[in-house]
């Protein structure tokens, strides 16, 4: 089983002085932090939601001496089975990714009172769970306004993976964005049903560009790096989203929606390594949070009128001046 432990053990040896025969040298062991996390659907690799997350987790490996590990769909066959491992293994917390994983946490938290979870992308009512989730729509809704502002044909394209609540937001948030800019603008829209496939989320994407789209945005996770792809090789544009995927296609990707999972994870294991738990049930990560935000803007310059507008528009998001409504 692919699997990685990462101990760091900081050794104390106190010297005796005293004759007494009774007296020893004596050894402490300062124990590190040990961690679990149950990785999203399509896993290491995806280039968005799990690897931005394994970020998150090595850092707090070299800054907060911890040591973790961590299980994949794909080898522990389902998340359940996943997570029960990682509590025989005396995990300190237990990380869940997505909120595919939400019923089978619930099961096995219930049966394992004492164990501490924490539920990344939706919330559980489940006592020993906390929860974090994000604001995923003020983040797409300033790349809605980018890709209004330089779309030539007045037509974009958003891509989902799973049709879920969460992919709802970046949706609702985008389409709010692009209609602010131009109300006319044609919205395509389709769920590829799957983060996992990047032959469907390309085929999706050749698809919305037939019917003219010069933007596209993809909430779907290896399915939308095929999507991507397949907007470099029509040479139109795109944005990415959950981490910097600019360097997927250096002439197409305009910005990324950076869903800050990496900070979630850090700031968690760094909460139970002070304190010994964690203290909110429920955070909700936005602009004004620094949950999410726009990786820079690439390939297509910005006037400064829409630079501003670009800036405006996220302070009035995160002072609450503008609110998205569906």
């Amino acid at each position: 089983m692919k699997k990685i432990w990462i101990l760091s053990l900081s050794i104390l040896v106190i010297v005796g002085l005293s004759g007494c025969s009774g007296d020893k040298e004596k050894t402490t062991e300062e124990q590190s932090l040990k961690v679990g996390i149950m990785l999203s659907e399509a896993g290491l690799g995806d280039q968005s939601f799990s690897d931005i997350a394994f970020e998150g987790m090595e850092k707090a490996r070299d800054e907060l001496n911890v040591s973790f590990d961590y299980r994949e769909l794909e080898e522990s066959g389902t998340y359940e089975q996943g997570l029960e491992e990682l509590v025989a293994e005396g995990q300190d917390l237990i990380i869940g990714l997505g909120f595919a994983i939400q019923e089978e946490m619930e099961a096995v938290a219930s049966k394992h009172p004492q164990q501490q979870f924490l539920l990344i992308d939706a919330v559980s009512e489940v006592p020993n769970i906390h929860n974090v989730t994000f604001k995923e729509d003020e983040g797409s809704y300033l790349l809605g306004a980018l890709a209004a502002m330089k779309s030539k044909t007045g037509t974009v394209g958003f891509i989902g993976g799973v049709d879920s609540p969460v992919i709802h937001r970046f949706e609702q948030g985008f389409t709010a964005g692009v209609k602010h800019v131009n109300p006319e603008a044609k919205i395509l829209s389709v769920y590829a049903g799957s983060f996992g496939d990047d032959s469907l989320g390309a085929s999706i994407a050749r698809d919305m560009i037939a019917q003219g789209a010069d933007f596209l945005y993809p909430a779907a996770g290896f399915t939308g790096i095929g999507s991507i792809l397949a907007a470099q090789e029509a040479g139109v544009y795109a944005f990415g989203v959950d981490s910097d995927q600019f360097f997927l296609a250096e002439n197409t990707v305009v910005s990324s929606m950076l869903k800050r999972v990496d900070t979630a994870v850090y700031q968690s294991i760094e909460e139970m390594v002070k304190s010994g738990k964690l203290s909110e049930k429920n955070k909700l990560l936005g602009i004004k949070e620094e949950g999410v935000s726009l990786a820079p803007i690439r390939v297509l310059p910005l006037t400064a009128q829409e630079q501003k507008q670009i800036d405006t528009l996220q302070e009035e998001l995160s002072d609450g001046s503008v609110t998205i409504t569906e």
